[in-house]
């Protein structure tokens, strides 16, 4: 494999989690094979392995992206992935209402409700955690 892939398996391992990694790659097959390689190498590889935007930032544009496209399976991913990285409570609440008013309500809705689901799953209390990590 190339430096690239390792460099994005590492950032994929370190932002969504190795368990979660570990399953899709150890359960590709002949038909998406290629494109674990591709989505590793070059999403979390080339994308997340870039200078200009921590970790944080990312994971912020990442929800928003996700939201506006109507993406819950992703969104919750990185939701998770952006606890993982460090993002407050107070930035995920800043970025779920501007997620409300710029992609429509309904999606903003759905975003408080899957970090609701998160925070249950997580044990994060959102009345008392204000650093989630």
């Amino acid at each position: 494999m190339t430096d690239m892939y390792e460099k994005g398996l590492s950032n994929r391992r370190d932002v969504l989690g190795a368990e979660y990694v570990d399953k899709s790659i150890n359960g590709a097959d002949s038909f998406n094979r290629d494109f674990q390689r591709i989505l590793t190498t070059y999403c979390w590889g080339e994308v997340w392995s870039g200078e200009g935007l921590d970790r944080k930032q990312r994971s912020l544009n990442n929800l928003c992206m996700t939201a506006a496209t109507g993406r819950s399976h992703e969104f919750e991913l990185h939701f998770k992935g952006a606890i993982r990285n460090g993002v407050t409570l107070a930035q995920l609440r800043d970025t779920l209402t501007q997620i409300a008013i710029y992609c429509g309500m309904p999606a903003g809705v759905e975003a408080f409700r899957i970090a609701r689901k998160v925070f249950q799953e997580e044990g994060i209390d959102p009345d008392k955690d204000e650093s989630l990590t």
